[in-house]
């Protein structure tokens, strides 16, 4: 497979690259956080992404989207990067589309998420870092389950219209197997969100499920079963995440040379520096190198490769990576104002930190890949 977009690809990025840039540029994010918007995004914008057809980009045609792959998601994922956009679409039209394929509950919740109407959360993590481990009870109940327990940095909890929820149903916390994959309304009883800043200005919500009754129409694969169902929503995510984090790497990496480019000392432009010339050309390849580890991700899962594991913990990690590269050395390159809320620098930086937590930092890739490997 080439590690180049096709002709349709480019097309798509190319309406990508206009739509975010004009309706949603990083002014749009500084809007929000300096109106102290409690929804931490505009559902408006999540309505034009619907009108665009991105919403659908993973949908299968014959439930009425575009029937398109990882690669077309991420080339939209990528602009909203480089405009640190506030959108669902990440945990929403990619993360929770790829998680509810082949469920009877895609049908319930594919139209709103079509129409732009409907957001979902990831309520999966319980910890301060990403794991693989979920204590949450889920315990029979009538018909059902009740859920009880709590979950952390379920980004759009507050806001959501469905949560997507990982809890035990058998077994310790640490086991692989006696996991099931719930879908929870946004209005259940005993369910409550307490939506915290994080370091981007961005919003995720602590989640207490306080003995939350489902009906058994709630399980999204088998019970007990859902680690395969939630391997496919982590594989969705952390390679959409990567492809986020190549935008946001790659727009501090173009902030930063233009500002190499017009910033004197001595009377002559900076950029004209050969140790900047240097770090600037170190960080260009480090960015490229991301690139294709993403790409060659997006392209395995899209093929149902048994490879596509292994490669989106080397995506993930390498974009990680570069991506920190991007914005430690823009905020150098810039001196002291590269810190102030003056200069856009600053929220790449803090953006990147965020998306380089969400569903496993660097550290977790590289151990996932080197277990796999047998070390």
């Amino acid at each position: 497979m080439p590690l180049f977009l096709n002709e349709e690809q480019t097309m798509l990025r190319d309406a990508a690259q206009q739509f975010v840039a004009e309706a949603a540029p990083v002014s749009h994010m500084r809007g929000l956080r300096d109106a102290g918007d409690a929804t931490g995004f505009s559902r408006d914008l999540w309505k034009q992404f619907a009108d665009m057809g991105f919403t659908g980009i993973l949908i299968p045609e014959a439930d009425g989207g575009l029937g398109l792959g990882h690669v077309e998601a991420g080339v939209v994922l990528e602009e909203v990067g480089r405009n640190l956009s506030p959108s669902p679409f990440l945990t929403t039209a990619v993360a929770a589309v790829e998680a509810l394929k082949g469920s009877a509950l895609a049908q319930r919740w594919y139209p709103g998420i079509l129409a732009g109407e409907t957001v979902a959360a990831l309520a999966i993590d319980e910890r301060a870092k990403h794991g693989n481990a979920v204590a949450m009870k889920a315990e029979r109940s009538g018909n059902g389950f009740k859920l009880t327990g709590t979950k952390q940095f379920v980004t759009h909890g507050h806001a959501a219209d469905l949560l997507l929820v990982a809890a035990r149903t058998a077994g310790s916390p640490e086991d692989d197997a006696g996991v099931t994959l719930f879908a929870v309304a946004k209005d259940a009883a005993g369910l409550t969100a307490d939506p915290q800043r994080l370091a981007d200005a961005s919003l995720a919500a602590r989640m207490t499920f306080d003995g939350v009754e489902i009906d058994a129409d709630a399980v999204i694969g088998e019970i007990d079963g859902g680690r395969a169902v939630l391997a496919r929503l982590l594989a969705a995510g952390r390679t959409g995440v990567a492809a986020e984090m190549l935008g946001v790497g790659g727009g501090a990496m173009d902030m930063t040379v233009g500002y190499l480019k017009e910033r004197k000392q001595f009377g002559v432009p900076i950029g004209s520096f050969q140790a900047l010339q240097h770090r600037a050309a170190h960080l260009y390849a480090e960015m490229e190198v991301a690139r294709a580890a993403v790409l060659k991700a997006q392209q395995l899962l899209d093929a149902g490769d048994a490879q596509a594991s292994e490669a989106v913990n080397v995506a993930k990690a390498m974009a990680g990576l570069a991506s920190t590269l991007a914005v430690q050395e823009g905020v150098q390159m810039h001196g002291g104002i590269g810190m102030t809320d003056e200069y856009d620098i600053g929220f790449y930086m803090k953006r990147a930190r965020v998306l380089a937590e969400m569903f496993g930092d660097a550290n977790f890739h590289a151990d996932q890949f080197a277990r796999a490997n047998g070390y």
